[in-house]
């Protein structure tokens, strides 16, 4: 990446941003904090509206707005893959939303770039063993924190579940919802093809400490740094 464009980035990624640390904006961009360091001397030395120090964190003020940029060859092509993957492998719904922002997306572009965008040789065919029509009610519950009745399938048995809907999760070849259940009084993800029936409730929930999405993702990554820790144990007493 070029230093202009990481400079660009660097605005980008503060906005609409509390704090953001120079740890963050290294991972962000795949550099030494080091450089973040200097990155940021320069533009506070250019006058841009950047507040805080080096070891602290950093904002943008307010009302700033980054100047236009230009989406890279690159960029062009991950755009256009995204929205071919959002239209063969999610609800109808969001694959007419897909359509129009690439539409939108390449309506803005210079005409040589625009082109570019129809020849992108990458294809993502739809393979979907799983019902799409359930995915547009759960976003839905999701957003508005509707509680939702299922009737689940599994191996072991058929259960009907009360679950609080927390996220959306694809894994190549299926969905599953994560959702807090109020049978188990735990997380659950339920296999969207293992849904026989969704009802969504009048009934809302509010976010409980313990049972958002957040906590459901600290839990599962706490969970895989302790199998990394002992694969590694097990692996150095080998």
């Amino acid at each position: 990446m070029r230093r202009a464009d990481r400079l660009i980035q660097i605005l980008l990624l503060m906005r609409g941003r509390s704090l953001v640390t120079a740890q963050q904006l290294s991972q962000a961009l795949e550099v030494s904090e080091r450089t973040v360091y200097r990155d940021m001397a320069d533009l506070l030395a250019s006058g841009a509206p950047i507040d805080g120090e080096a070891g602290v964190g950093y904002r943008l003020r307010r009302g700033f707005e980054p100047p236009p940029v230009q989406f890279t060859a690159e960029e062009l092509l991950a755009l256009s893959l995204g929205a071919r993957m959002v239209a063969a492998w999610t609800d109808p719904a969001l694959a007419r939303a897909a359509g129009n922002a690439a539409r939108k997306i390449s309506g803005v572009l210079p005409e040589a770039s625009a082109a570019s965008l129809d020849e992108v040789p990458i294809h993502a065919p739809g393979r979907r063993p799983y019902p799409l029509e359930l995915m547009e009610p759960i976003r839905m519950a999701i957003a508005e924190r509707h509680k939702l009745r299922l009737h689940y399938s599994a191996p072991e048995a058929t259960s009907e579940r009360i679950v609080h809907p927390l996220g959306l999760f694809f894994w190549g070849n299926r969905w599953t919802a994560t959702a807090w259940c109020e049978l188990r009084q735990d997380f659950r993800s339920f296999r969207l093809d293992r849904i026989d029936t969704l009802e969504t409730l009048e009934e809302r929930f509010e976010p409980v400490s313990g049972r958002t999405l957040e906590d459901y993702l600290n839990r599962e990554r706490e969970w895989r740094e302790a199998e990394e820790r002992k694969a590694a144990s097990s692996r150095s007493g080998s």
